[in-house]
């Protein structure tokens, strides 16, 4: 059986055929366009802007699918497409798509949970065949989702079978990315920059030759910099859920602190900003 997927959640346009047969599953093409150049202006997605570029992207990244694939629309069995949870008009752009493909290509259409297309995305790659997988994997399954703006630890004990035994009870980990990189003017995506930065500081302590405070040489400026320390939410809770609000609002006070010492703190030439980058994704 070959199977085309069409997802359009929130703000790439993807399409994916993918063989599934006795050997297990294999990807036989994947074509994406991002809208990250877009959307970096506003500092997050716009739904509606969203909508507008999956609906010029569509056609342009079916067509990429299936060239990559060397395959023709006659030739796949099923047509798959994200119905849901995500950017409601970017969700409408992909189901209406895979809604006129069925009915014009006369195939079967089957909607797929985004949580749930990410959780079996772990029995798809290299080396990994869903055959072989699903006689070796032991259930019950403990699934750490964290993607865009989901949290959720989900508990499997067989397939097809979810609970939700924790999940964030405010900000996504991901919307507290983007939403602190907006605070220390790093733009979006979030994530990536804030990495980034947070791999140059554990370089800089690395390479740091004082072993009793190698953070001294490394915040050496005129000003005294305090040691920084974000909190660790919801770790010491009697349950399994998550909060990433307050860490958001820390680091906020943070750099109003830190800007009353000196309104340029977060220039790179005081290596402050690796500093609260790192501090930010450990906690």
């Amino acid at each position: 059986m070959i199977i085309l997927g069409i997802e359009t959640s929130c703000d790439e346009t993807a399409a994916s055929l993918v063989s599934a047969g006795k050997t297990g599953l294999k990807a036989l093409s994947n074509a994406v366009s991002s809208q990250v150049k877009l959307h970096s202006k506003w500092g997050g997605v716009v739904p509606n802007l969203a909508a507008r570029e999956h609906l010029k992207d569509i056609i342009p990244v079916l067509k990429m699918a299936f060239a990559e694939a060397g395959k023709t629309p006659r030739e796949i069995d099923l047509i798959a497409v994200t119905q849901g949870p995500g950017l409601i008009p970017a969700l409408l752009i992909g189901a209406d798509a895979a809604r006129i493909l069925s009915y014009v290509w006369k195939k079967p259409l089957l909607g797929i949970h985004h949580i749930e297309g990410h959780i079996y995305a772990n029995f798809i790659g290299v080396n990994s065949k869903f055959k072989i997988q699903n006689s070796d994997i032991k259930f019950p399954i403990l699934c750490l989702v964290v993607s865009g703006g989901h949290t959720q630890l989900v508990l499997m004990k067989k397939h097809l079978n979810y609970k939700i035994i924790g999940q964030t009870l405010d900000d996504a980990a991901g919307e507290a990315f983007d939403k602190v990189a907006r605070i220390l003017g790093l733009g979006y995506p979030g994530g990536p920059a804030i990495s980034r930065l947070a791999a140059k500081w554990k370089s800089q302590i690395r390479n740091s030759k004082s072993q009793t405070n190698p953070k001294s040489k490394i915040l050496n400026t005129k000003y005294q910099i305090p040691d920084i320390k974000f909190p660790r939410p919801m770790i010491n809770s009697n349950n399994l859920n998550f909060s990433f609000s307050g860490l958001k609002t820390a680091v906020l006070y943070k750099v109003k602190e830190l800007r009353k010492i000196n309104k340029n703190i977060l220039d790179t030439k005081y290596q402050i900003l690796n500093t609260i980058c790192y501090e930010f994704q450990q906690a």
